[in-house]
């Protein structure tokens, strides 16, 4: 079965118009919605680096849109080589930011290659283009995981789940929370086609997720924020509710 789940979160805006991306100040979650527009490739570095974006595909997306505001930085300077050198330096200075994350690395990577094929284009829009495909697959990928998750684990009432692993760490809908949401919104389907006969909506258990507390911060506002039932619990009660059965399942990224 395909993907019905969608979310009312997105860690990114784009303007076409001014050629900036904007990303949502995860640092000042939950209690505002601030978003920030980076102009430099020194601001896109800073994002990563203080974690006001977090989450590998995230952090992925973010660089490939930070190579190409480079790009545009650089595009017009006459020698081919001297434009690749000031480009792939700004590139060092992105994948500087968070050495662990392999999105990272994979999305810059994929960036150069598409300027080594379109270095003597007349634009950079090319390399956009490459951004956006990032951005767009990593999305598809989330909806697959989505439909296989909701597949494989069926109708269930209860869930647990630790730290963020939703539509803020990716390009869209998220991976552990990508499942959970899809599962809520076949249920909530479901009570539609059988009113008289509805099965019981989900519930999910957020741990907190100390020291940063991303659970807290993060996953009970994305929860919130798509109408889902969630109850915020310190890290330790977890096994409690477990020893209670009233988990039925755990869904964590990876």
């Amino acid at each position: 079965m395909q993907a019905i789940a969608q979310s009312n979160v997105c860690p990114f805006r784009w303007d076409d118009q001014t050629q900036t991306l904007s990303i949502i100040d995860q640092l000042a979650l939950p209690q505002r919605e601030h978003w920030i527009p980076l102009h430099d490739v020194q601001q896109y570095a800073n994002a990563i680096t203080d974690m006001v974006v977090r989450g590998a595909p995230a952090i992925g997306i973010t660089a490939a849109f930070g190579f190409y505001t480079s790009a545009t930085k650089h595009w017009a300077i006459d020698n081919r080589d001297e434009k690749r050198a000031r480009i792939l330096a700004d590139k060092a200075i992105l994948a500087a930011t968070r050495p662990t994350a392999v999105n990272l690395f994979w999305a810059l990577d994929r960036m150069a290659r598409a300027l080594h094929t379109h270095l003597d284009d007349a634009t950079p829009s090319a390399l956009l283009r490459e951004a956006f495909d990032i951005w767009h697959e990593d999305v598809d990928m989330n909806k697959k995981m989505a439909a296989h998750g909701a597949d494989a684990i069926g109708p269930i009432q209860n869930i647990l789940t630790h730290c963020n692993a939703g539509a803020l760490a990716t390009g869209g809908l998220g991976t552990a929370l990508g499942v959970i949401r899809e599962i809520h919104a076949r249920q909530a389907q479901r009570a539609l086609q059988a009113p008289h006969q509805p099965p019981a909506p989900i519930h999910v258990w957020v741990d907190e997720t100390r020291p940063y507390l991303q659970g807290a911060r993060l996953t009970a506002w994305e929860l919130l924020h798509d109408d889902i039932d969630c109850t915020l619990i310190t890290d330790s009660t977890a096994a409690h509710l477990m020893q209670q059965k009233l988990v039925d399942a755990i869904i964590v990224g990876a």
